[in-house]
């Protein structure tokens, strides 16, 4: 009959030694995991807190902004005509940029000559303009005839295999010129922050537009803008704002602004939003957003 030999008492000490290793081993792994973890935790709660910080104070750029805007005293009042102003807030510097509406060109107002020379402006080719800007006014108009440069009208947009035809209807965001046939994300870039569907104005009030609406108005953009910000240069808060070349517009109270705030640490966050002061009517609103656009980035 055979016996099972029974183990010695260093064998099993030496087993007992592998297996506690290998235990040690396995703690070990488990505290290095949960030390990652909350190691990765712990940066994610501070880049979302940064985030959130560098968030708060383009806010708080808007907000200063419109009360700046509305100061009686010429000296330290903003002017909405597009230059930068810079703040520094709770260890952020802020750049804030506000444009009244009414410097802006009305896609719902504004007529193919103007439409054409800002599109123009953007480095299309000329005809290519003119039927760009037929093809905006056939957009918005209720008739099914297309503009004479060319345009768009339904047949048009089912030649180029488009779902869908003019909409014969008033633009309702600045957004909808990427529906219009013959729009490039390129041109829309570069026409987007001059024109609005907010002013209802035939023509853009010359004391609060950009150097490129001007020059589609037939003005010197560039001598205007410098002579309106001083020789070019950005203004200071407090600095005030001198209307140049009589150019002293009534403002509209509808507001384009783009608040940009960046923290030591790099991190970033971008405000664009179209604001209407006075709440439209709201109880307890200071003012409308209209369109609102927010983001963050690490630098």
């Amino acid at each position: 009959m055979n016996r099972i030999a029974p183990t010695s008492p260093r064998r099993a000490r030496g087993i007992a030694l592998i297996l506690v290793l290998w235990l040690i081993v396995l703690l070990t792994a488990l505290v290095g995991g949960f030390a990652l973890a909350a190691r990765t935790e712990n940066l994610q709660g501070r880049v979302q807190v940064r985030g959130l910080v560098a968030a708060n104070a383009a806010r708080a750029g808007v907000d200063y902004a419109l009360m700046r805007v509305a100061l009686p005293d010429q000296r330290l009042q903003w002017r909405p005509d597009g230059r930068p102003y810079r703040w520094r807030y709770a260890g952020a510097d802020v750049e804030v940029r506000v444009t009244d509406e009414n410097g802006k060109l009305d896609l719902n107002q504004a007529d193919a000559t103007l439409l054409a020379a800002l599109i123009r402006n953007a480095g299309v080719e000329p005809s290519q303009a003119d039927r760009l800007a037929g093809a905006i006014q056939d957009w918005r108009d209720p008739d099914p005839l297309t503009q004479p440069a060319g345009g768009g009208e339904d047949a048009d947009y089912a030649a180029a295999g488009l779902p869908y035809g003019a909409k014969d209807a008033e633009f309702e965001s600045v957004a909808e010129l990427l529906q219009v046939i013959g729009m490039t994300p390129a041109v829309y870039a570069k026409i987007e922050p001059h024109v609005t569907v907010f002013s209802g104005r035939s023509r853009p009030d010359p004391a609060f537009a950009s150097a490129e609406v001007l020059d589609a108005m037939g003005m010197d953009g560039a001598q205007i803008v410098a002579q309106r910000r001083g020789a070019g240069d950005a203004m200071r808060p407090g600095d005030g704002a001198v209307p140049v070349g009589g150019m002293a517009g009534a403002g509209s109270g509808t507001y384009s602004i783009d608040s940009r705030a960046r923290l030591a640490d790099g991190r970033e966050s971008v405000l664009r939003t179209v604001v209407r002061v006075g709440g439209g009517g709201l109880p307890g609103m200071a003012y409308l957003p209209l369109r609102w656009e927010e983001g963050t980035s690490p630098r």
